[in-house]
């Protein structure tokens, strides 16, 4: 069915003169004739019907035209956002991890529009866990993730944008909080708070354990760190956490790790062999020239 032709429809089902459609159509008044000739041919069934000098809808044109009208609306804004995505323009589906969403992301999303401040650019914001993430983008429900890396996860690409500390947190009633710095040998004693199995955390804080030669007591396993951080308040146990903003604000004591150090590294997150917009793309090279 051609397109033009159903436009020719919709202007002269309101205009209801064939002269004056074509008139405004820049056609032919012939050229109109046949395409709507064409349409009621290739659908069986008369569309308009002679009311005088000028014409008017059938009862099959009359159910026809709010089809028609509804799938052009459709189409054009199907076009209208397929151009602006071409022109660099849109929007762009961020999915990163919760504790990231206090500073590191409306830092780098800020910093990006202002780069761009003649785009209409929307970001659309989801949080999640790293593997709930990493499933996100292999779904195409994400353009980009900023998470943690997952091994054997060959169809994503990982760069690394950002570093974070890991602290210990504890109550500041607790014993350890007298100390200003801590070994992790002298947390084994005490139960913790841990990150979900589901989380990219979990696997890097077990290994710093083993590297100690030491299993942990955990009493809860949870999968948000700032939640973790309100446990810790209300003397649940202690935890090994990101040094992130909402801890100045929970009434915990922060100690730094001096044994063993190690810092948390987030990644970018893509899917291999996928075609970002311009929009998604220019983001990704942003971020990737301003990693922390």
């Amino acid at each position: 069915m051609n397109l033009h032709h159903l436009r020719y429809f919709v202007t002269l089902a309101h205009m209801e003169h064939y002269t004056k459609a074509a008139e405004k159509l820049l056609i032919t008044q012939p050229s109109l004739s046949h395409a709507i000739s064409s349409l009621e041919q290739e659908l069986g069934i008369p569309l308009f019907e002679k009311e005088g000098r000028n014409i008017g809808l059938s009862k099959a044109g009359k159910v026809f035209l709010d089809y028609v009208e509804e799938s052009l609306d459709m189409i054009d804004t199907g076009v209208a956002t397929v151009e602006k995505a071409a022109n660099g323009e849109g929007q762009i589906d961020l999915a990163f991890l919760q504790t990231l969403g206090t500073s590191l992301v409306p830092k780098l999303v800020q910093e990006f529009l202002q780069t761009e401040p003649d785009k209409q650019i929307d970001f659309v914001f989801h949080t999640g866990v790293s593997i709930d993430i990493i499933q996100g983008l292999k779904e195409k429900k994400y353009d980009i993730g900023i998470c943690s890396k997952l091994e054997n996860e060959r169809n994503i690409h990982f760069t690394p944008i950002a570093k974070q500390e890991l602290v210990l947190i504890v109550p500041k009633t607790h014993p350890l909080a007298e100390k200003e710095w801590i070994d992790l040998t002298e947390t084994v004693p005490y139960p913790h708070i841990a990150f979900s199995k589901k989380s990219g955390l979990r696997p890097i804080i077990d290994d710093l354990f083993r590297k100690i030669g030491a299993d942990y007591k955990i009493a809860y396993e949870i999968e948000v760190d700032q939640v973790i951080a309100g446990m810790v308040a209300q003397d649940f146990g202690i935890a090994v956490v990101p040094n992130m903003p909402i801890l100045n604000y929970v009434d915990v004591k922060v100690l730094p790790i001096r044994s063993p150090n190690w810092e948390r590294i987030f990644y970018l997150a893509v899917q291999r062999n996928q075609t970002l917009t311009p929009a998604a793309e220019k983001f990704k090279q942003f971020m990737i020239n301003h990693r922390i």
